[in-house]
């Protein structure tokens, strides 16, 4: 799964491709600059209906898919765990 920044980092990079301007998308959504850019450093916690207004301005979607458990090779479990005065 994607954290808070990387989501952002891609919304960010797909609005410079566009030529958009933080106050652009603004102008265009109603979003304030500010909560723009919160979404793009990653510090946005507010409503997901802003946040999809962003990332529809800019031409992206949020996609749910199922979460990917991956479990760790059964060679390194032992160094996982291990001590750092070891």
């Amino acid at each position: 799964m994607a954290s808070r920044k990387e989501i952002g980092e891609q919304i960010r990079a797909a609005r410079k491709k566009l030529g958009y301007t933080q106050k652009m998308v603004s102008e265009k959504t109603g979003v304030n600059k500010t909560t723009i850019s919160e979404i793009e450093n990653g510090h946005f916690t507010g409503s997901f209906h802003l946040f999809e207004l962003v990332l529809c301005s800019v031409k992206l979607q949020f996609e749910v898919v199922p979460k990917k458990y991956e479990f760790p090779n059964w060679y390194e479990i032992e160094s996982l765990f291990k001590e750092e005065d070891e």
